[in-house]
């Protein structure tokens, strides 16, 4: 018998497996009730090449409310510009398992329109 966490970690491990398979930088979203996380991570796994979050002082000074679609569309301006800076054009999204829905959708597109490819 599964439980609703056991759940959502079973679908993000089928989807961090696919995406080692095809060796591609991810771009991996964590998301609380308060806060949302995104970070871009090496093909290896091993090495965060940028990260942004709504516990950041520069986000929070304009978003002071984190747990909203407001800051999860400025975390995903901020991470692909951090991405574009590092070098990084094209990223695999990883959501964690979490429904692609809400904040994740606005992330991820917030994430598209600033110029990262997925």
């Amino acid at each position: 018998m599964f439980n609703k966490k056991q759940a959502r970690l079973r679908r993000a491990r089928k989807t961090r497996a696919k995406i080692a398979e095809l060796k591609a930088v991810r771009l991996c979203v964590n998301r609380t009730n308060c806060h949302i996380y995104a970070q871009v991570i090496s093909p290896c796994g091993g090495k965060i090449l940028a990260s942004a979050s709504t516990l950041e002082t520069g986000v929070r000074k304009d978003i002071p409310n984190g747990g909203n679609k407001a800051a999860a569309s400025s975390v995903g301006k901020l991470i692909a510009e951090r991405a574009k800076a590092a070098g990084i054009e094209q990223v695999a999204f990883d959501r964690s398992g979490l429904q692609y829905h809400g904040r994740i959708q606005a992330l991820a597109e917030a994430a598209r329109e600033a110029g990262l490819k997925f």
